[in-house]
């Protein structure tokens, strides 16, 4: 049985995500899909979805939408509060959700993204295989406004549970991220280098689902001009002439003249997803 869902509150940013459409950089179409993908995978495992179902990902204030068929939704990514029709529920664990109640996610506690599962997934019309909204290429259905209705799937099987919510955001100390020296280090100084593994950056306001910016010490260059266009993947940490290093995320462009001084391996993407602006950040570079 389908059914749908109306936004009753969209939120700052509320956007649908899944795994993203891999293979189409050369037609200049970058991956999308959710920034933080353990968390996107542990909330369709807890409703009974196969993890390329799609979710909802909010951005720092949650969202609110009303279901018109009785539905298993579950919450992951930033702790929050969780209501159905103003009751508190869990967070983390899968809640049942009867026809014509609204389901509340509240504004993070701490992270940034919020990921909102339902039985079935969120079952708008893929593009180039894909749910997700790619916030650079315009690609995929539009962010969340008030009043909007999304098709929800047919329920897919019963919740596999979880013995255990990891939250795996930033540490206390800030968010350290390892950076794999490349393809364009020598056009930075070895004291650039030294800058980048100082740890006095921190995570920059204009941050958002395309890169990770930073603000803090600038990397100084060893050589003028720019490069030629060239390919860019995901977890690189470009370096444009403020000389603040960024990190590209979800909805990166697949080509860049800026110099990349190296990249984040993926498995640290999700941290850096959840990274609230004001986040220290420390870089550490390691050499292959």
């Amino acid at each position: 049985m389908s059914g749908a869902l109306t936004v009753v509150r969209a939120g700052a940013l509320t956007t649908v995500q899944d795994l993203g459409r891999p293979g189409h950089a050369h037609l200049g179409v970058g991956l999308s899909g959710a920034l933080d993908r353990p968390a996107h995978r542990l909330a369709n495992r807890l409703v009974g979805n196969p993890a390329p179902c799609a979710t909802l990902e909010t951005t720092v204030n949650g969202c609110a939408v009303r279901v018109d068929r009785a539905v298993t939704a579950a919450v992951t990514g930033t702790p929050c509060a969780v209501r159905v029709d103003g009751r508190p529920v869990a967070w983390g664990a899968a809640v049942r959700v009867p026809a014509g109640a609204v389901l509340d996610v509240g504004a993070a506690v701490c992270g940034v993204r919020a990921y909102v599962a339902f039985g079935g997934g969120v079952a708008v019309p893929p593009v180039l295989g894909s749910r997700s909204r790619d916030l650079l290429s315009g690609l995929g259905p539009d962010p969340l406004t008030d009043g909007a209705t999304l098709p929800l799937g047919a329920p897919c099987g019963p919740s596999e549970g979880a013995d255990a919510v990891p939250w795996p955001g930033p540490p206390t100390g800030g968010l350290v991220l390892p950076v794999v020296l490349g393809p364009r280090e020598d056009w930075f100084t070895a004291e650039a280098l030294r800058v980048l593994a100082g740890g006095g950056h921190r995570v920059s306001p204009a941050s958002n689902r395309i890169g990770l910016r930073t603000e803090g010490p600038a990397l100084a260059r060893a050589r003028d001009g720019e490069l030629p266009s060239e390919g860019m993947v995901l977890g690189a940490v470009q370096v444009p002439p403020d000389g603040r290093p960024v990190v590209f995320l979800a909805d990166h462009p697949t080509t860049g003249g800026y110099p990349v001084i190296g990249v984040v391996p993926e498995p640290s993407l999700a941290s850096a997803a959840q990274a609230a602006p004001g986040t220290p950040v420390r870089f550490v570079p390691v050499r292959k």
